[in-house]
């Protein structure tokens, strides 16, 4: 009976045993975790990148070849790739991109739509009549005032142009609007010296002047004084740093213009410094380094409500030391009062004007949108300090395009730049022929 029950109890054992290992058996696999991959970077225009060994084989680096007498020796080069630590997967470095190639600069005809608008359709209508009418002049004198050319400019023009009919010079509309055109254009001639002075002749005094010597060829914002005296003044003489004053209130484009100036002159190949004399406009100084790196310059600032004049002054040392032909110095355009202000702008000039530096232009840039506006705080700057040239900002956008002969006639000062748009290559020379050619349509 003993036996009975252990026999019993082994062939038990022995099911339960079987039972065990085949659910084992039976047990499902678990599934391999997903793989993951680092996807290849794009590919890039120009050649492809040389073949890089893995980290587990990367040998030492081949040695550089020798230089040849006379030369420093070639540094070795960098690996177009570098391996992720931890990974095999590469990454190819960002690539930093160059300065930007200049662009086609724009035509006064492009961009002078809303100051025609005002003129071409009546100088239009002059232009297809056979004989002159009375109302002619009343016409082309409200199309006058209505472009910003002036009160005393525009009376001046119309009398000068009644003269000539009276005395039978002129006879027909396309006659009358040659006429105005070449008077136009005397208005904004200058004296051709290189001084930055305008002609106070006057074409309305004299007949129609002519207009020889006011065409902008020749002239360069590189900055060489050209015959027509509407270039950019600069010095060639060994140990002068030229130094270029930006003056204007707050809100023409005063340091945007700096920013643009600077890079013109990079792209002519003159080394350039920039100051941040703006001390009191909110952020004018990091809105200056984004313009310099643009430019691939420098430039110098200061504590925030610090003192221009000594940031100028740096700029000049730094300048002169460093073999800087150029210092591009923006200005405060606002102060508590006017009196501070003009002060402020008399203190900049003298230390700006100590050797090594030497004041060479001192650029007053103007919004065109503002019209009579503009020509009141020209009254203004230039009582301040000695104005050499005019910058017109915005001219693109403005349908008073002719606050440009009247701020030229009634203060004497040569337009040398006008912005045509917001890019950094619509800031061109001043060409007073293409300037009435685009007005008048």
């Amino acid at each position: 009976m003993i036996a009975l029950w252990i026999v019993l109890g082994v062939v038990v054992l022995v099911a339960l045993v079987g039972t065990v290992v085949g659910l084992r058996r039976r047990r499902p696999t678990p599934p391999d975790p997903p793989s993951t991959t680092v996807p290849a970077p794009p590919a890039r225009a120009g050649p492809a990148p040389p073949a890089t060994r893995s980290p587990a084989t990367r040998g030492p680096p081949a040695p550089s070849p020798p230089s040849p007498p006379g030369r420093p020796p070639v540094p070795p080069a960098r690996p177009a790739t570098e391996a992720l630590p931890g990974s095999d997967a590469l990454r190819v470095p960002e690539q930093v991109p160059g300065p930007p190639e200049p662009e086609e600069p724009p035509t006064f005809r492009e961009r002078l739509g809303k100051a025609r608008g005002l003129l071409a359709g009546v100088v239009g209508t002059i232009r297809e009549r056979g004989t002159l009418a009375e109302d002619t002049w009343d016409e082309l004198e409200v199309a006058l005032l209505r472009a910003d050319v002036g009160v005393a400019t525009t009376e001046a023009l119309l009398e000068d142009l009644r003269r000539r009919v009276r005395a039978r010079e002129l006879a027909a509309g396309p006659d009358l609007v040659e006429a105005l055109r070449m008077d136009l254009v005397g208005l904004l001639a200058v004296d051709g010296s290189g001084d930055g002075a305008a002609s106070t002749d006057g074409a309305a005094s004299t007949g129609v002047s002519s207009a020889q010597g006011t065409s902008a060829q020749g002239t360069s914002a590189q900055g060489t004084a050209s015959g027509d005296g509407r270039g950019l003044r600069f010095d060639e003489e060994p140990g002068v740093t030229n130094v270029w004053l930006f003056v204007g209130v707050n809100g023409v484009g005063k340091t945007t213009t700096v920013g643009k100036v600077a890079r013109q002159q990079v792209l002519g190949g003159r080394s350039v410094l920039l100051a941040a004399g703006d001390t009191f406009r909110a952020a004018a100084g990091e809105q200056l380094e984004t313009w310099a790196a643009r430019a691939e310059v420098d430039v110098v600032r200061g504590a925030e409500g610090g003192d221009p004049s000594s940031i100028v002054f740096d700029a000049v040392q730094r300048a002169s030391s460093r073999g800087n032909a150029l210092v591009l110095a923006d200005t405060a355009g606002r102060l508590h009062t006017k009196v501070n202000l003009v002060e402020e702008l008399k203190k900049i000039r003298r230390v700006a004007d100590r050797p090594p530096g030497r004041v060479t232009e001192v650029l007053l840039v103007l919004d065109a949108t503002t019209g009579q506006n503009a020509l009141q705080q020209a009254r203004q700057f230039t009582e301040a300090v000695a104005v050499t040239g005019l910058v017109l900002t915005k001219l693109d956008g403005s349908a008073k395009g002719g606050i440009v002969i009247a701020v030229q006639r009634e203060l004497g000062i040569p337009v040398k730049l006008v912005g045509l748009g917001e890019g950094p290559d619509d800031l061109v020379p001043f060409d007073p022929e293409a300037f009435v050619d685009a007005l008048l349509g």
